[in-house]
């Protein structure tokens, strides 16, 4: 029987890393393989899960949303490690009525982490991917004690559009905690804080009105509290919270998937694998650029084990999934043309596929 490390990220909006994991795996077994599911994600949404997949305990925390309003989140917590993701408590997904590029809030983040503080995290992990905001991360040091005043000394209103008032900044009421905690920050991203409008806030419904306002108000930021740290690669992650976590937190950078691969354990996983199956909804471009597969592509042809790609949709010809690392791709849309049956009915295909590899 060989032997499977199964390591998909989520399919989004179609199924989650779990869910697509399980799945292959079930495929798997029943041609006679042996599988193991590890499901992985790259810093953003689904890091969670794949902490909590992996053996992590996840701590349900009510946190503000983007907007203020309370929302049901969670981080996840293993021997001192937190895993904090920001898209669960100040994500686009989290948005009630839609984009809110000016007031959107990253305060929901900072309050997790004091959570994982309270229940006595020594290291967190911070994965900032899919963010609501572009508020330079002041959301999330406002809830870990830091204050942010206008001219009239005035707690400036949450979100990024309010920064053009900014006068004074106080740190002196940070969470004296955070400086015993290592914080790595997990990001794909690594534009400067000057980027975290112009190329991310249009993703968030930024119009060009509105990039001028947060560009106005990141700028006064940055002279604020770090110039020097305004320019380092990552600064930029998540409208600006990258800037906080390395500027004001002390955080260190790491690409995403790196960061979760070694969270989840994926080297010990991949002991003994005879081939590794890994994948995401859509297979393109992007995907080369530190998305999860390429990530988990790259550490597994270090260790000689061959690599196959699970997808709903592949953009990439076979010459640039060879160059990646992939010895071969399967697409749910090569079994069914049917785009939108793939996305609402992804299992039975997952399993098929896992067959057909076993």
């Amino acid at each position: 029987m060989g032997h499977v490390l199964v390591a998909p990220d989520k399919f989004k909006g179609s199924a989650t890393a779990p869910e697509v994991a399980a799945r292959l795996a079930s495929g798997l077994r029943a041609g006679g393989a042996v599988a193991v599911e590890l499901p992985v994600a790259d810093g953003g949404d689904g890091t969670l899960d794949a902490a909590v997949a992996a053996g992590y305990r996840r701590v349900p925390v009510e946190v503000s949303g983007p907007t203020g309003a309370c929302v049901r989140s969670a981080f996840a917590l293993r021997d001192g490690t937190a895993v904090v993701e920001l898209a669960a408590a100040s994500g686009l997904v989290l948005l009630p009525d839609g984009p809110d590029p000016l007031g959107a809030s990253s305060r929901g983040t900072g309050e997790l982490i004091r959570a994982a503080l309270d229940a006595g995290a020594t290291r967190i992990v911070l994965g900032v991917g899919g963010s609501a905001g572009t508020d330079g991360g002041v959301g999330m040091l406002a809830a870990l004690g830091a204050r942010f005043l206008d001219a009239a000394g005035a707690d400036l209103p949450h979100g990024g559009g309010a920064l053009t008032q900014l006068t004074t900044v106080e740190l002196e009421g940070l969470d004296a905690r955070l400086a015993a905690v290592e914080i790595v920050l997990a990001s794909d991203v690594d534009n400067p804080l000057s980027d975290a409008a112009a190329v991310y806030g249009p993703q968030k419904g930024a119009t060009p009105a509105d990039i001028a306002v947060l560009e106005h108000g990141l700028a006064r930021l940055a002279e604020a509290v770090g110039p020097v740290a305004a320019r380092l690669p990552g600064a930029g992650a998540a409208g600006g919270v990258g800037f906080a976590a390395l500027a004001v937190l002390g955080a260190r950078m790491r690409p995403g998937i790196e960061v979760v691969l070694d969270v989840v354990g994926f080297a010990d996983a991949l002991a003994g694998a005879d081939l590794v199956v890994t994948g995401e909804g859509r297979l393109d471009a992007q995907t080369l650029h530190g998305k999860a597969p390429a990530g988990v592509a790259a550490a597994a042809r270090r260790a000689g084990v061959p690599v196959v790609a699970v997808c709903g949709v592949r953009d990439l010809d076979d010459a640039q999934l060879r160059d990646a690392g992939f010895a071969a791709a399967h697409a749910l849309t090569e079994w069914c043309p049917d785009e939108a049956r793939c996305r609402a009915e992804p299992g039975p295909l997952l399993e098929s596929i896992g067959r057909t590899l076993a």
